[in-house]
């Protein structure tokens, strides 16, 4: 058995079975089996699989036609500059919440500051460590009420060269802090609990539903987040969330009830309003 060829009747049986990324998922799983590069697949197609790898690779592609997530099955997942580990007591990380990283950036007027950041609802600890990664001299709280996934950050700290600027508290938002933070983020649940059973099967079937469910309009945890949020941002600090389509304006009200400035409504690539960006201050 060769690579290329391979990796097209993989993609072949992934397309039939409705999964819209079927080449560069059988591209990967074939990588994964050889043990090499993902662009090697497609500049050396002939490479040989040994039965033992076409065993392997049976077993990956039919848990891919199960609509397992193919971060789930490789167990990684690109975000920002960050190859994180991901399992499946963690969301996987999506592009669009890089959407939230650039806003916090970009309002950052010295990068160098030593800076206190709390991220809560960490998972894999994606925004927290993509910040840190570009704030030198920045510290971090990692919150998250899920023991598992709090070790999955840890790991990914680790592996980053960020654990000694981070720490990791087990609890159910800010309820157990008390000190002051320059940025506080957040990638809380807000899909409306009746809809989780809509999604895609790579969510609905294998996303923790921890990391998923906010209560009937979405919004549930953000009504529980805003008033910690407020009650632990600086002066002249900056909060921001994600958020779901369409629920920017109520998010955004309740920062408002809690006495946090309404700075900007930032958009992801497809144009929806994704993250709401808050401070103490009209200005940044």
């Amino acid at each position: 058995m060769q690579a290329g060829a391979t990796a097209r009747a993989v993609a072949e049986r992934l397309a039939q079975a409705g999964i819209d990324t079927a080449r560069l998922d059988a591209r990967l799983l074939v990588a994964k089996v050889l043990g090499v590069s993902p662009d090697r697949v497609a500049l050396a197609p002939d490479m040989a699989i040994s039965p033992e790898q076409a065993g392997r690779l049976e077993h990956l592609a039919a848990r891919r036609l199960a609509r397992e997530p193919m971060s789930h099955i490789l167990g990684r997942r690109g975000f920002w500059t960050l190859n994180l580990k991901v399992t499946a007591d963690t969301l996987d990380p999506r592009g669009d919440t890089e959407t939230l990283v650039e806003a916090v950036l970009k309002r950052l007027p010295d990068r160098a500051a030593p800076l206190k950041v709390v991220d809560f609802g960490t998972g894999t600890g994606a925004i927290l460590l993509a910040l840190l990664s570009e704030l030198p001299n920045a510290t971090g709280v990692a919150v998250d009420k899920s023991p598992a996934a709090l070790e999955v950050a840890r790991e990914n700290s680790i592996a980053h060269g960020l654990s000694v600027r981070t720490r990791f508290l087990l609890s159910d938002w800010g309820r157990d802090l008390d000190e002051r933070f320059d940025v506080i983020v957040s990638n809380p649940p807000y899909i409306p609990d009746q809809d989780i059973d809509g999604l895609e099967p790579e969510v609905a079937r294998y996303e923790p539903r921890l990391a998923l469910a906010g209560g009937a309009d979405g919004l549930d945890c953000y009504r529980q987040l805003v008033p910690h949020m407020a009650r632990l941002l600086n002066p002249d600090g900056i909060a921001a969330v994600e958020v779901g389509k369409g629920q920017a304006e109520a998010v955004a009200a309740l920062f408002r009830q809690y006495g946090i400035t309404v700075l900007a409504l930032e958009q992801d690539l497809a144009g929806v309003q994704r993250c709401v960006v808050g401070g103490r201050q009209e200005s940044i």
